[in-house]
């Protein structure tokens, strides 16, 4: 076996500013719009959600926005995060591409979501908030959030699907332990939630309901704000720390990827790797391939419709225009957790309109085929999420085999499998398959979209 080859920046080398793509956009995003009188929002609008410096970053167009230097301080924990060249995967495959991967579960929630749960926090701290409450898949966010929350003092109250708090509990364990409170979704709790559970006293639950009640309960509240993990342009410009990196530790190992790859839920880890690749394609005219890649269960990009929608089951938040299965939609409970959700975030969907990205979707079992292969080579038992990029690099690096050509490829590996055993104790008994998304539900959802004459 060859040595693994790790690129790893100094702490003086954590970027000093998050890059913003609205900046460099070929065409402006579509306006957010308010639910209530369809037009767009301003500010004040956002305010009973959010503190005012992320509501000013979610609405810039300035392309560098400087990282505060406390959450810098607390950046150094992780950061810069190592960048590895998964040289025994390539020889396992015995393709002549080359295969990097950028590995962000070395923070200490084992995510990228701390990236953005330190700013989230640290601004809302800085405002006098006492408590946030938010939502979460797999655990991933929710966890990062407990982290986060810890640092600053500040109470965190976490809604998590349904489905994975039931599959997993290790992460609401570590919710726990960093002093957050962990609510199955849907609950009693809220109005949101009681809803769901007169409709369907055994609903699995998803992330549009969980960011219901989540939202809900911190408009009701002065003291109280709501902080999101995924889909916003504020999550995503935090994100960008992941593909300022991986360009330098690039550079250092003398090679420029010829195809970037993230796992795609509502949009963060994907973003945050591949905007500023993105940016060098609107720049300079780079003929990087850049492929997001969601669940075959929840196919946002690419069987989803271009349209304003909700980004809750409740219907409490602002409409924005962005790939959607429908608000109402309630994706099969597969284990990639973080994944299941019915939008994709505006921006990321904004850019695929534009042919900037490419997408595709994989269906469960191949995706921890492709997480067991890449463990037993590179050492690293993948999230569940992160096996969609495995998997893609995968058949990047076969099709390079089979046309001889000696591509690099570089994706995310946005977290670590260790409180996802569960699914890999399922996967190698065999429980596991591949779940379908009901057409029906579907259509009926996409049939029930909200009708905006700004489209």
């Amino acid at each position: 076996m060859t040595n693994t080859k790790k690129y790893v920046l100094g702490e003086d080398r954590i970027p000093k500013a998050w890059y913003n793509i609205a900046a460099d956009l070929p065409s402006p995003l579509p306006a957010v719009l308010h639910p209530g009188t369809g037009q767009p929002i301003g500010p004040g609008d956002l305010a009973p959600l959010f503190p005012m410096a992320v509501i000013m970053q979610e609405v810039s167009t300035e392309r560098w926005i400087e990282i505060p230097d406390p959450v810098r301080e607390i950046y150094r924990m992780w950061r810069p995060a190592p960048l590895i060249r998964a040289e025994h995967l390539e020889k396992a495959l015995d393709t002549p591409a080359r295969i990097f991967f950028k590995y962000e579960g070395v923070s200490p929630a084992g995510s990228h979501k701390p990236n953005t749960a330190v700013a989230q926090a640290f601004y809302n701290k800085q405002e006098g908030v006492k408590r946030l409450t938010t939502e979460t898949g797999a655990g991933q966010w929710g966890s990062s959030l407990a982290f986060a929350g810890s640092l600053f003092g500040l109470e965190v109250e976490v809604y998590m699907v349904k489905v994975s708090f039931d599959q997993k509990p290790y992460r609401r364990a570590l919710m726990e332990t960093y002093g957050a409170t962990c609510i199955a979704s849907p609950s009693n709790l809220t109005a949101s939630g009681r809803a769901i559970l007169e409709q369907n006293p055994n609903s699995s639950g998803s992330l549009g309901i969980a960011i219901s009640e989540a939202v809900e309960l911190a408009a009701g509240r002065d003291d109280t704000k709501y902080s999101l993990g995924s889909v916003l342009n504020h999550v995503l410009l935090h994100q960008t720390v992941i593909g300022l990196e991986a360009q330098e530790q690039m550079a250092m190992a003398g090679f420029a990827p010829d195809i970037v790859i993230g796992c795609a839920g509502g949009g963060s880890n994907f973003a945050g790797l591949a905007f500023p690749y993105v940016r060098d394609k609107i720049k300079s005219k780079s003929k990087t391939r850049i492929i997001a890649v969601e669940p075959a269960s929840c196919p946002t990009l690419t069987r989803g419709r271009y349209a304003y929608d909700f980004g809750d089951t409740g219907h409490l938040t602002p409409l924005v225009k962005m790939h959607t299965l429908g608000s109402t939609f309630v994706p099969s409970p597969i284990h990639a957790g973080g994944l299941r959700y019915h939008g994709m975030a505006p921006m990321v969907s904004h850019i695929k309109e534009l042919g900037l990205i490419e997408a595709r979707a994989y269906a469960q079992l191949e995706c921890f085929a492709a997480a067991v292969q890449f463990a037993r080579c590179e050492g690293i038992v993948p999230a569940p999420e992160s096996s969609h990029a495995i998997k893609a690099a995968v058949d990047e690096a076969l099709r390079c085999k089979r046309e001889g050509k000696a591509e690099t490829i570089l994706f995310n590996l946005s977290g670590h499998g260790h409180f996802d055993m569960g699914a890999y104790i399922a996967y190698f008994a065999g429980q596991l398959q591949d779940e379908p998304y009901d057409q029906g539900a579907l259509d009926d959802a996409l049939a029930h979209l909200p009708q905006v004459a700004a489209e």
